[in-house]
């Protein structure tokens, strides 16, 4: 055997010895694909290996857990940090006025676990970044964080073309130098990302003037806004089953008067017994975080009334309530929630659609109802918010990021109720499968729908079976509400659905409602549907509304619309 020849023989058995070796695993920070390419315990998401997490503590010193765009709860990298415009950040985060990529938020709620809302609408961890009571991020001043008279205003910033880089983000945020040192004293002004203590500097952004408001602490639910729709409402009024059940009864009191009193282990007690559940926590709102869902009676009626102090917090972890009747459309028991308020629920599905290729459906057929999954019940939501919940964020026939209900004889009723920033496959917000679907004076914002391609049988495009279907599309109709079935109604009255988005390729950035027998009416009065995203269509077997609008897609027997104002409604 020749010298090159044996040369050559020995390089190729290295390179089969290497093929036949298992794949290197990547640690945090390297380049990958699929979770599977980063080593055990690590989560891929913006091309690269993370530590996943629940709360920041879970993540190394100085790192904050976020929210990342495929929905999983990472621990933030160094280098995905800084900032000075929206496009900046990785995918699903804003510049916030401090220069760092941060999540958007309204409310303290709109956050992970142990966060809070900052001022200028970001999620911050107060154990990373001290929160003073201007809502900035703290810098080198006084423990006490008492601001003083005002900072003086920042010189302009520049911005580029000023359109949000992310649904539902602010504009690209122009940063201007610091603003002025504030005085002491005992307002609480300065800059965006002001000091607190005497003498403090106000921070960059230079946003002076105004009077603060003192920082909440963390999950504190007194900074939720009331429920409902603040701008109108239904002027035929409410049904009577939308009236408050009494209380004065109660099955079972959670709490004896302190906020300690009220734990997770009191509260599941009370969901498994069911019937009325009331609290006694003190006089301050009370957050109860939810390790593992409550699982209620459907063989009984069951209330569950908050009083407007209790937020039952899933922690980003688990679906807070579950009702599962192993009937359908034959239960003619149900559950109650009244003020109460349900956030960051999250669904993890576990039925994987089998793999094939496009456009054949990709995802998940189960993971329904981020914060409460309704099977053969009725459901009553009053005076009631429903934030950040997630439920399965890909697949045809899954959703309902706070809630769904599936073959429900009495239907659902919600009113006077707060949906916002809630996400999923289908049904951003609220999805019904054969549930009659009524709601009075409630508002839904900034919902999404997570899902492409919508749904669809085709045989010439997928040959692979699911559910009994060719199906095709993977989701996306309905941005905040959702309903499917035979000759079930849908009535809105007095309800105000913004900026909610269907996902691409879909439709009903507001609403999507499907009557598959064409037996199912809807009706929208007094009701405001605007700024929504996603397509839209219109087909009706009767009446003379033949286009409901681009925030709707819907087949109907027929459509009425009183009163309202719907984006891209006909003008008579």
């Amino acid at each position: 055997m020749s010298a090159s020849r044996a040369l050559g023989l020995m390089i190729v058995a290295s390179w089969l010895t290497a093929g036949c070796s298992s794949p290197m695993k990547i640690n945090v920070g390297g380049t990958c694909v699929l979770n599977s390419d980063c080593n055990q315990g690590l989560v891929c998401t913006w091309g690269k290996c993370h530590v996943a997490c629940n709360t920041s503590a879970d993540c190394p010193a100085g790192q904050s857990c976020v929210t990342s765009s495929d929905q999983s709860n990472v621990c933030q990298l160094p280098g995905e940090t800084y900032c000075i415009y929206n496009h900046d950040c990785p995918t699903g985060l804003i510049c916030g006025v401090d220069q760092q990529c941060r999540k958007q938020c309204q409310v303290d709620v709109d956050c992970l676990y142990g966060q809070i809302c900052t001022s200028a609408q970001t999620c911050v961890d107060p154990n990373n970044n001290p929160v003073m009571p201007d809502g900035g991020v703290s810098g080198t001043g006084g423990a006490s964080g008492a601001g003083g008279s005002g900072g003086g205003a920042g010189s302009s910033g520049s911005s580029d073309a000023g359109v949000p880089d992310v649904p539902g983000a602010q504009p690209d945020v122009p940063i201007g130098s610091a603003g002025g040192t504030s005085a002491a004293g005992t307002a609480i002004t300065g800059g965006s990302i002001a000091t607190g203590g005497s003498t403090s500097a106000g921070g960059a952004g230079g946003i002076g003037g105004a009077s603060g408001v003192a920082s909440p602490s963390p999950m504190d639910a007194s900074t939720l806004t009331s429920a409902g729709n603040p701008n109108g409402s239904c002027s035929t009024g409410v049904p009577a089953r939308g009236q408050p059940a009494d209380t004065s009864n109660p099955t079972t009191v959670v709490g004896t008067g302190t906020e300690a009193s009220c734990s997770f282990a009191q509260l599941q007690v009370a969901a498994t017994t069911g019937g009325v559940i009331t609290f006694n926590c003190g006089s301050a709102p009370v957050s109860i975080l939810v390790t593992a869902t409550l699982n209620l009676p459907t063989t009984k009626n069951t209330v569950i009334d908050g009083g407007n102090k209790i937020t039952l917090d899933g922690g980003n972890a688990v679906q807070i309530l579950r009702f599962d009747s192993a009937n359908f459309q034959a239960n003619t028991n149900g559950l109650t929630l009244q003020h109460i308020t349900l956030v960051n629920g999250k669904t993890t599905p576990t039925q994987a659609i089998p793999t094939a290729p496009a456009p054949c459906s990709q995802g998940w057929d189960d993971g329904e109802g981020g914060a409460l999954y309704m099977g053969d019940g009725y459901l009553t939501v009053i005076d009631s918010i429903f934030t950040n919940n997630q439920a399965a964020p890909l697949g045809p026939d899954t959703g309902g990021g706070a809630i769904y209900v599936l073959g429900s004889k009495n239907g659902v009723l919600i009113v006077g109720s707060t949906f916002s920033n809630n996400a999923a496959s289908n049904a951003g917000a609220v999805g019904c499968l054969f549930s009659e679907l009524d709601v009075y004076n409630s508002l839904f914002t900034n919902n999404t729908a997570t899902g492409n391609g919508a749904n669809n049988d085709d045989a010439g495009k997928c040959s692979v079976i699911n559910n009994g279907q060719n199906e095709v599309g993977s989701g996306g109709n309905g941005g905040a509400l959702y309903s499917d079935g035979n000759s079930v109604n849908v009535t809105l009255c007095g309800d105000a659905i913004l900026n909610n988005s269907a996902g691409q390729n879909a439709f009903g950035g507001g609403l999507y409602f499907t009557s598959d027998d064409m037996g199912g009416t809807l009706s929208i009065a007094d009701t405001t549907m605007t700024g929504n995203t996603g397509g839209s269509r219109t087909v009706v077997s009767s009446g003379s509304v033949t286009n409901a609008g681009t925030a709707v897609g819907t087949n109907a027997k027929s459509i009425t619309v009183t009163n309202s104002t719907l984006q891209g409604y006909p003008n008579p």
